[in-house]
């Protein structure tokens, strides 16, 4: 059981205060669920989305703390082993899911399902910050800047045609490379290169037509506002009808009344607006906005470059998922499927959302050398 025990010494260092932001936005997304999940004409209550959502909170609490007592640096050791097991597990899925035709996107063990890429994301980062620490961050050598790039595509040619994740693990990538000090001019000329392939892929099979169908929606949402485009015209008006205060918890007409698909995950942010009104959305940028600067806070102060990167690497996937999460809601991003961290409805999404927050507060507690 002392495996397993976070020395009392460093509970000192540890920022309780992040733990708490991140408790308040759990419980505010679980309400958001809760009310949004229920029978259209409340005929009865239905607590099983609630009752899913709080086993995974209680289990990624588990998990934080098991994260916490681990040195982040043992973590780095195994750097190798933790992305190409999660390689391993996305090349299997894939292969299986092409056998039987199923969803490439999840593994199914008896009633369990999980999203593997999701543990992907995190090994990658993990993988990537070890990779630069190894190089003393010197990302303008041909060769490492290289090594990197191959790291991050091997899961992605796994995770394709979702360029959703795709996107996830670009600008991931991106935050981490540029703290380590990558040129400007190679920054634009990858965005440059993402923006080129998607317009030489869109007339392959790689793109789907509802991929492209989410695009054109983005461009000209209101070409076909009962088809491609209903979902984000209709959140814009439940977005819109919301006002300062909202219509009240379980009250949203669109949210609750089924019109916005998929508003316990991708289109949560859609059931804060309408229920819980400009306040409400403001409030929840709000904690995300304290959680951002208590991570930052630790990146600066990590004790070394690996722990840093870290840091670095999920800040960068907390903020771009918030910010496409959002933005997609409103007509300003392109509808990706991107989760809203710590709100949106799914056990595997909040469980690594746990993880993360356990390997920055791990670096956090861990920025000094402690003398026993």
């Amino acid at each position: 059981m002392n495996k397993f025990k976070v020395d009392k010494k460093l509970l000192k260092y540890l920022d309780i205060s992040i733990i708490i932001v991140v408790i308040l936005i759990v419980m505010f997304g679980t309400l958001n669920i809760f009310s949004v999940t229920q029978p259209i004409n409340k005929a009865y209550i239905s607590f099983k989305a609630l009752r899913l959502q709080s086993v995974s909170f209680i289990l990624g609490i588990a998990i934080m703390y098991i994260v916490l007592t681990f040195d982040y640096t043992i973590i780095g050791a195994y750097a190798g082993l933790f992305y190409w097991s999660s390689i391993l597990i996305l090349l299997v899925n894939r292969i299986v899911s092409a056998a039987t035709f199923g969803q490439a996107n999840w593994i199914s063990i008896g009633p369990v399902t999980f999203q593997p890429s999701e543990i992907a994301k995190l090994a990658l980062i993990i993988m990537i910050a070890k990779k630069l620490d190894d190089m003393d961050s010197k990302i303008n050598n041909v060769k490492n800047f290289s090594i990197i790039m191959i790291y991050a595509l091997i899961p992605v040619a796994l995770i394709l045609p979702d360029m959703g994740l795709t996107m996830v693990i670009f600008y991931t990538v991106l935050g981490i490379v540029f703290v380590a000090g990558l040129d400007l001019k190679v920054i634009f000329g990858g965005l440059a290169a993402l923006i080129a392939s998607i317009g030489l892929i869109w007339n392959t099979s790689i793109l789907g037509d509802y991929q492209k169908d989410r695009l054109t929606s983005f461009i000209n949402p209101t070409a076909d506002p009962l088809g491609a485009s209903y979902q984000l015209v209709q959140s814009k008006i439940a977005i819109g009808s919301g006002g300062l205060t909202g219509f009240g918890f379980m009250h949203g007409p669109r949210v609750g009344g089924g019109f916005v698909p998929f508003a316990s995950t991708d289109f949560i942010f859609t059931v804060v607006c309408e229920e819980w009104g400009l306040l409400g959305a403001g409030f929840l940028f709000l904690l995300y906005a304290i959680l951002i600067y208590k991570f930052i806070k630790i990146a600066k102060n990590a004790k070394d470059t690996f722990g840093s990167l870290i840091c670095v690497g999920i800040i960068s996937y907390f903020i771009f998922s918030i910010i496409q999460n959002a933005g997609m809601t409103i007509g300003i991003m392109p509808i990706s499927g991107i989760t809203l961290p710590f709100m949106s409805y799914g056990g595997t999404s909040l469980m690594a959302n746990f993880i993360a927050v356990g390997l920055i507060l791990n670096v956090g507690m861990r920025k000094k050398k402690i003398n026993f």
